[in-house]
């Protein structure tokens, strides 16, 4: 199935890792992300948990804007460029953050994530772990310095 939505005047130029990282998750390429498309990507994590569906599902929804259980180019073009207004989900999103903050320095550090997963019931990894703190960050960003809020939203697609 190819999307219809004409692009119009966009310059997807200026992002130009953006359509691929849409691409990437749009692993059946059909032109949106599906439950299945994100539950493929992160299937590649190594132990990745069966309570992982939860937040995939979460992702979804907070990322359909118009509620018909995928994720269009033009939704995930939006949550990544932060164009989304502050909601009730953000708002959980955000204690959420604070949960695993457990040191509250304002940023999900290793050492947040080791706990949080233990505190869980998830087992993930160090090298997994560090690699979703990385991806979290964004190219040219130190992952020792951790996950900030922002970041996180963005990565949980509510941002």
């Amino acid at each position: 199935m190819c999307p219809t939505t004409s692009y119009g005047n966009r310059n997807l130029e200026k992002q130009p890792n953006l359509r691929s990282a849409f691409d990437v998750l749009d692993s059946d390429g059909d032109g949106r992300i599906s439950y299945d498309d994100l539950r493929a990507f992160y299937g590649g994590f190594s132990n990745a948990p069966a309570s992982a569906d939860d937040v995939i599902s979460s992702m979804i929804t907070v990322a359909d804007s118009n509620e018909n259980g995928y994720v269009e180019y033009e939704e995930f073009e939006a949550v990544v460029n932060g164009r989304r207004t502050r909601t009730a989900k953000n708002a959980l999103m955000e204690e959420a953050f604070r949960v695993m903050d457990k040191d509250g320095d304002g940023k999900i550090g290793l050492l947040d994530l080791k706990s949080y997963f233990g505190w869980a019931g998830l087992t993930a990894t160090e090298e997994d772990l560090k690699a979703m703190i990385s991806f979290a960050c964004g190219e040219g960003n130190d992952e020792q310095q951790g996950v900030t809020l922002d970041c996180f939203l963005k990565i949980l697609a509510v941002g």
